[in-house]
């Protein structure tokens, strides 16, 4: 079965601090996992379904449109930063796997990238909270919103992430 990206690498570009320049295979599947985790998990199995069903036969209109580009892309183009940014500096080839350094700039310390992290995050938080927000005063226009059974997953209604319990 095909998958699809709900952003493409220009929405990535044109909405956060990433580089034109960065190679596509650096990130996509941080946009793939953002998608797969964040965004199914707020709108839900069913929903998520039928967005990428309409994305893949080109079909996506109207009411799903506007939920897309509106909402979704950008709590999924933030969340993916937040998955990327931790990685960012990282190869991992044949030999192991490698930091990258340039000649004329600074490695940035765990610390600049934990905020940066958590930058991204306040903001694809925003963006999920305004989704919760408009989806609650709009249900019936998403049928799919509530129609999830048995394992599929339900949407969450907390736009925070509260760390990790053990």
């Amino acid at each position: 079965m095909a998958k699809a990206l709900f952003i493409k690498k220009a929405d990535l570009v044109k909405n956060t601090a990433i580089s034109g320049n960065v190679d596509t295979d650096k990130f996509i599947q941080f946009i793939k996992i953002a998608q797969e985790i964040h965004i199914r998990n707020y709108l839900g199995t069913d929903l998520y379904n039928k967005i990428s069903a309409d994305i893949i036969a080109g079909t996506l209109s109207g009411n799903y449109l506007s939920l897309v580009t509106t909402y979704v892309q950008p709590m999924l183009i933030h969340y993916a930063m937040v998955d990327y940014l931790p990685f960012a500096s990282f190869s991992i080839k044949n030999g192991g796997v490698y930091k990258h350094t340039s000649e004329n700039s600074e490695i940035a310390s765990k610390e600049e990238i934990d905020y940066l992290v958590q930058k991204e995050r306040d903001i694809a938080e925003y963006y999920t909270r305004r989704f919760i927000d408009y989806m609650s005063f709009n249900q019936s226009l998403f049928p799919e919103y509530y129609s999830n059974t048995n394992d599929d997953i339900y949407p969450d209604k907390d736009s925070t992430f509260q760390g990790w319990v053990l």
